[in-house]
């Protein structure tokens, strides 16, 4: 087993003593209430189930407004000859249209007004559950406080970045717009 003082190098060590030591345990989050919320998809992947092995789609979606701003729900599509209308569906209100889609990131800024609703187990567990969700808009994503100024892209590429007004990703195929 390692020790402490092996991972916290330096002088971070009583930084951290200090701050476990001012700090107060976190909430358990439990489940959401049911009900319709505010939230962009913050992304998309494949998955299989860890039980039976059924292929899958993941959507998690952060709620974006009121008391649980900040808190993720998951909406599971399952790629099955039984379930691919509904996955499609689904997948077709935030634009993917070809599984090869589901290789690629979600687009950031999709706002969806997401009906979770609650649900319980044989033994009790009480879990959230995404019913349904409506596509509401776009949002321009937050910018990246770490991404480069213009005035840095610029100096970088020698002055010669792309004014055309074509996406740099554009290859011709009219591609560069899908998700």
């Amino acid at each position: 087993m390692g020790k402490l003082s092996d991972i916290l190098s330096g002088s971070g060590t009583d930084d951290i003593r200090n701050l476990w030591d001012a700090s107060d345990e976190a909430e358990d989050y439990g489940p959401l209430p049911p009900g319709e919320y505010v939230a962009h998809v913050a992304s998309g992947e494949l998955f299989t189930s860890r039980t039976n092995h059924t292929p899958g789609y993941k959507l998690t979606f952060r709620l974006i407004e009121g008391e649980y701003a900040g808190r993720l729900v998951w909406h599971d599509l399952w790629l099955t000859p039984a379930a691919i209308p509904l996955t499609k569906r689904d997948l077709g209100k935030l634009g993917v249209t070809s599984l090869e889609q589901l290789e690629r990131p979600i687009p950031l800024g999709i706002r969806c007004r997401v009906k979770v609703v609650l649900r319980r187990d044989d033994d009790g567990t009480e879990y959230n559950r995404v019913r349904r969700f409506d596509v509401l808009g776009i949002d321009k994503p937050e910018s990246d406080p770490f991404a480069p100024t213009d005035t840095a892209d610029d100096a970088a590429d020698g002055g010669t970045a792309n004014t055309s007004g074509e996406s740099a990703a554009d290859d011709g195929t009219g591609d560069a717009a899908d998700v």
